[in-house]
């Protein structure tokens, strides 16, 4: 009898202590991994003597490069959201243009083509009175100054929430949802590559075992990566593969355990019983452990991602959001409407295939590049 079977049968032995695992019967599914040798060479490291460098410690060298990593990232989604940019400032450009003073005519035009541009009609509306407020207080009167007041009015939107992830303090399970075809497996890829960048141990469980090739591309990315997988065979039972991911992460000390998980939709009694039942687990044999759940959503499906989010949340507590593919889509838009309809948190967006792609969501940088224009 398999563990995790003793597991689901520990009530049928009443009166009985709950045995609790020893390290050796884990042996089967705990197989750390070796640290690579790491090759070094005199021709691979120079010496330089030189004032420059001596004035530059270590840690400012850092600091420049992370401003540069910043600069760069910001460039690319200002690259990335061209598509949309198009989409939502073509149509308030002819509007700002059109006219030569701030009326309701004037609000009326930019609130439709808020609307028009996958905002949402809640979220245009919340713009749109956010932007009535300011110009009064302001005491503005030229079109052209509407154009700042948008953007502070959608980083204020989507600043709401808390964007950053419970994994600080303590071992931490992401359980990471989402439809099939969204980017879910190779988003948990970049997510892992970016909490191992922070010195964390990081393990992923493959309990998406339904979906052909599931297990072996969450493999992929874990060897590109240097993180473990934990995995049973193709149609095995999800719950088994978090219970085994779950030890595994105890006996090894793990920091962040990543859960990956079935995305059917075509039945959702189906879905919300296995989702259930995943974290009956996690609060069983995990109590101590922070835990998150990640929705991961394509921004180039617009109107209907929301409507997954809207599914999702029925069948559990999101706490936040993944949007991928922004660099794809006319259709970014969307990101607004979630956060403000949804109330839920946009913590991560994806603006490429890159593994450096995927960074955490920064509402003020986001509503800037919406309206910045490529160099």
């Amino acid at each position: 009898m398999s563990l995790f079977d003793k597991w689901l049968n520990r009530d049928k032995n009443k009166g009985q202590e709950e045995s609790i695992p020893e390290e050796s019967q884990l042996e089967e599914f705990v197989h750390d991994k070796t640290e690579e040798d790491i090759g070094f060479s005199e021709e691979s490291y120079e010496i330089k003597e030189s004032v420059e460098e001596e004035e530059n410690p270590p840690e400012e060298e850092g600091q420049e490069e992370s401003v540069k990593e910043k600069k760069a990232f910001f460039s690319k989604l200002v690259k990335g959201l061209a598509k949309t940019r198009n989409n939502i400032m073509d149509g308030i450009d002819n509007v700002l243009k059109s006219f030569n003073k701030i009326d309701e005519e004037l609000y009326e035009e930019l609130e439709e083509t808020l609307i028009m541009a996958d905002i949402g009609v809640n979220a245009s509306i919340k713009i749109m009175n956010g932007l009535r407020e300011k110009v009064k207080e302001r005491k503005i009167n030229e079109p052209a100054a509407l154009k700042q007041l948008l953007i502070e009015e959608i980083t204020e939107i989507l600043s709401k929430g808390n964007r950053d992830l419970n994994i600080q303090e303590g071992p931490a399970v992401i359980l990471v949802i989402g439809v099939n075809g969204v980017g879910k497996t190779t988003t948990i890829g970049k997510l892992a590559h970016l909490i191992k960048k922070e010195n964390k141990k990081v393990l992923l469980a493959a309990a998406d075992t339904f979906r052909a090739a599931a297990i072996e591309q969450l493999e992929i990315w874990g060897n590109r990566t240097g993180v473990d997988v934990i995995r049973h065979q193709e149609n095995s039972d999800p719950g088994a593969v978090v219970f085994d991911a779950i030890q595994a992460a105890k006996a090894r000390k793990i920091d962040v355990l990543i859960c990956d998980t079935a995305g059917r939709l075509h039945n959702k009694k189906n879905l919300m019983e296995e989702l259930r039942k995943i974290f009956k687990i996690i609060n069983k044999e995990y109590p101590e452990a922070r835990k998150e759940v990640l929705l991961v959503l394509d921004a180039t499906t617009g109107q209907n991602a929301l409507q997954q989010v809207k599914l999702f949340k029925e069948v559990t507590d999101i706490s936040g959001i993944i949007l991928t593919k922004l660099d794809g889509t006319a259709k970014g838009g969307i990101i607004i409407a979630i956060n403000s309809e949804m109330d839920i948190p946009i913590k991560y967006i994806g603006v490429g295939e890159g593994i450096e792609d995927l960074r955490p969501f920064n509402p003020k940088e986001f509503a800037e590049a919406l309206f910045t224009d490529e160099e």
